[in-house]
């Protein structure tokens, strides 16, 4: 029985890390974090140009900072924002719900590897495969960009929901 026991045990952390070898990598080194969606949930969106509706998680260093009102966050806090198409909810017409997955985006902070982009790190996976996003680490320049409006607010667009 502890032969059948360690056997388990040795494949189960096997596989473990071919998974983790398997993880997408965006062009410019950033993995996705497989565990977002067990995050804390820092708030809704909807972003109507799109048709999406997302959720924003946080790991718990970017949590416990946004929690804690410090800005800029500190180094580790990692965001997740989860995109799905928004669509009519079929028996209720008048809720909108998720619907296909549209992608998963990550910003990293880390205000020395990522100094040129105010200290973070961004990736994008996309569809149900998680393609990696950008031909090339360049694409970095895109998810800036959109991000210089809120540099006030560390280049971040959402305030974490309050809740009584």
């Amino acid at each position: 029985m502890l032969r059948i026991a360690l056997v388990c045990l040795a494949l189960l952390s096997v596989s473990g890390s071919i998974v983790a070898a398997e993880r997408p990598v965006a062009p410019n080194g950033i993995a996705i974090y497989p565990d977002y969606m067990a995050w804390k949930v820092i708030a809704p969106s909807y972003r109507e140009d799109k048709g999406h509706i997302r959720i924003i998680t946080g790991n718990e260093v970017a949590v416990a900072a946004l929690r804690a009102g410090r800005k800029p966050l500190p180094d580790g806090s990692v965001l997740a924002k989860v995109a799905w198409k928004a669509e009519k909810h079929p028996s209720f017409p008048a809720a909108t719900e998720p619907g296909a997955f549209v992608q998963v985006e990550f910003m990293v902070k880390d205000a020395k590897k990522y100094k040129a982009t105010g200290g973070w790190g961004f990736a994008r996976f996309v569809g149900n495969d998680l393609k990696p996003y950008g031909k090339d680490a360049g694409f970095v320049g895109e998810c800036f960009g959109c991000h210089l409006p809120v540099a006030d607010n560390d280049y971040l667009f959402t305030r974490i929901v309050k809740t009584p």
